[in-house]
């Protein structure tokens, strides 16, 4: 009687699931990004998709340290939120669960007096 052993499970083959931002999620980050480029605040961006964060930063020039990031931590999905602006000393602006209503914090930049 032939009996084969069953194949031993390679764990090295799965790709480790990286977080990323969505089409849509994106769509709105880089709106926003648009509009202050085009009011002279940001010049340059980054993305990094890690194992647990997705984040993206936002430079007022290129080689500086970013002045925002935009994280998305799907693991805080059900406690703080998985949206988040941090400033550049990596202090927690805004959290939320709703990206638009997080990147609100970062418009209130646009609104200037008209003299």
């Amino acid at each position: 009687m032939n009996m084969q052993t069953p194949a031993p499970s390679n764990l090295r083959e799965i790709p480790n699931p990286t977080v990323a931002f969505h089409r849509t999620e994106l769509s709105v980050i880089l709106s926003l990004y648009g509009r202050m480029v085009a009011a002279g605040e940001w010049r340059d961006y980054g993305i990094s998709s890690l194992k647990d964060v997705a984040i993206f930063s936002v430079f007022r020039r290129t080689a500086e340290t970013p002045l925002y990031r935009i994280e998305k931590r799907p693991k805080l999905r059900g406690r703080q939120g998985m949206y988040a602006v941090m400033g550049m000393d990596g202090q927690v602006i805004r959290r939320g669960q709703d990206l638009k209503t997080v990147l609100r914090v970062l418009e209130r930049k646009l609104i200037r007096a008209v003299e």
